[in-house]
């Protein structure tokens, strides 16, 4: 039991500790706000792949592609409605709801914060269930490899909500909120055991299809936008290849 709750308040504070990193970045050129929306779009991209839909497809096994395949297109249109919602999500920024009518960049923010929001909970969730185990090992590498991963995408959160406007504090809370969301993930895998193993694979490959949707319909547009297109491209390599080192490190 003390190891569950160690791996679900580890995974949140690692994600707390990336949105802390983050809080050093406001009122950017847009130079650098390509250039630091690239790498959060390149963490964001390797997450989805690396960190979500291969292990959906191993876990689903060859006969079950098709519904992996399913999970991305379900994970990418649930994100397309959501779209249309976040005008009036100014309840969560604080903002007022004419500030959200005028800024479509906050808009987009929004948008791919909601995308990570959606796969902390199965991140939680992959970690949770291997402590049903006799032997803890597998579980304990897998809250190291999401953990480590956490960092990163703590900042991907909370730095282009500051760009966009939103007040520190206000940002910090929305942050310690998604970290939540992975403490709940935990528990619900330890919880349900094998009913959560079989859902598993469905629900990394939806969070996977979202977060697809948000680095192609909005991430990279954005950061292609002001001239600054190979800059953001080359910071989103190295954001790719940052979060695929640290996977493969806890393998």
């Amino acid at each position: 039991m003390n190891e569950v709750w160690i791996s679900a308040i580890g995974l949140c504070g690692a994600s707390i500790i990336g949105s802390l990193i983050g809080l050093f970045f406001k009122n950017l050129s847009h130079k650098a706000h390509d250039t630091i929306m690239g790498y959060c779009a390149g963490v964001m991209l390797a997450a989805s792949t690396v960190g979500l839909i291969l292990p959906a497809v191993e876990g689903a096994g060859t006969g079950g592609w098709w519904t992996i395949a399913i999970g991305v297109i379900i994970g990418a249109l649930f994100l397309n409605v959501l779209d249309a919602l976040t005008p009036h999500l100014h309840a969560i920024t604080g903002l007022e709801p004419e500030q959200h009518a005028n800024n479509s960049n906050l808009n987009k923010v929004l948008l791919f914060v909601l995308a990570i929001a959606l796969h902390k909970l199965p991140e939680g969730i992959a970690a949770g269930v291997g402590f049903n185990e006799t032997d803890s090992s597998a579980a304990w590498s897998v809250t190291f490899g999401i953990a480590q991963q956490n960092v990163p995408e703590g900042m991907v959160i909370i730095s282009p909500l500051l760009m966009a406007g939103v007040s520190r504090m206000r940002t910090l809370i929305i942050s310690l909120a998604i970290g939540m969301l992975e403490i709940a993930g935990v528990w619900i895998g330890y919880g349900m055991g094998a009913i959560s193993q079989m859902l598993l694979p469905v629900m990394l490959a939806f969070a996977g299809g979202a977060m697809l949707y948000v680095v192609s319909d909005e991430m990279i547009p954005e950061t292609h936008a002001h001239g600054y297109q190979k800059r953001a491209t080359y910071a989103l390599l190295f954001g790719f290849m940052t979060l695929v080192f640290i996977q493969s490190f806890f393998e």
